[in-house]
């Protein structure tokens, strides 16, 4: 009954109806598992604390479709799969960050490159607004071949994509 209750009053401070409250709560929490205690403390203490020290980069994709709206508002809906895509499709480069709060990071670049040939090379810049930085880069891969997208901050690679083009 407690926890009814307790829910019940979040809902109202929340201005969520408990329905709604139950179908966003109950399903995630059977699916993802939860953290041990020194990781979430070392994530909190790099949110609050980690000031200058550069950006996380937790996650990132190539995919032809980002949510707009939605439940899954701002996450990549449409991965490329390794079967590869066709020649001149609309993609771009998802990317997830954990940056320290405050902090602007605006050394990031998005680089496309066809076998040893850079292609393209694109600027990002992240804020730490919140717990999750999310950003996504369109890229033009025109031609087929294989094709590697990656992540750099200054001289290093956070991450390298292979993408087969047809």
């Amino acid at each position: 009954m407690a926890k009814m209750l307790t829910r019940g009053l979040l809902c109202a401070v929340l201005g969520m109806s408990p329905v709604a409250m139950a179908q966003d709560a109950e399903p995630a929490a059977a699916q993802v598992k939860a953290p041990d205690a020194d990781a979430v403390r070392d994530t909190w203490n790099y949110f609050y604390k980690g000031q200058g020290q550069g950006p996380v980069l937790v996650e990132a994709k190539v995919c032809t479709e980002v949510a707009k709206e939605g439940p899954n508002k701002y996450e990549c809906t449409a991965e490329v799969g390794p079967e590869g895509i066709k020649a001149g499709t609309s993609v771009m480069l998802w990317q997830a960050y954990l940056v320290p709060q405050g902090d602007s990071v605006e050394d990031i670049m998005v680089q496309s490159k066809q076998g040893a040939v850079v292609r393209e090379t694109k600027d990002v810049k992240i804020k730490g607004e919140g717990w999750r930085a999310r950003q996504w880069t369109g890229l033009r891969l025109n031609k087929p071949g294989t094709w590697t997208v990656s992540v750099l901050r200054g001289d290093q690679v956070l991450k390298e994509i292979q993408v087969k083009v047809l």
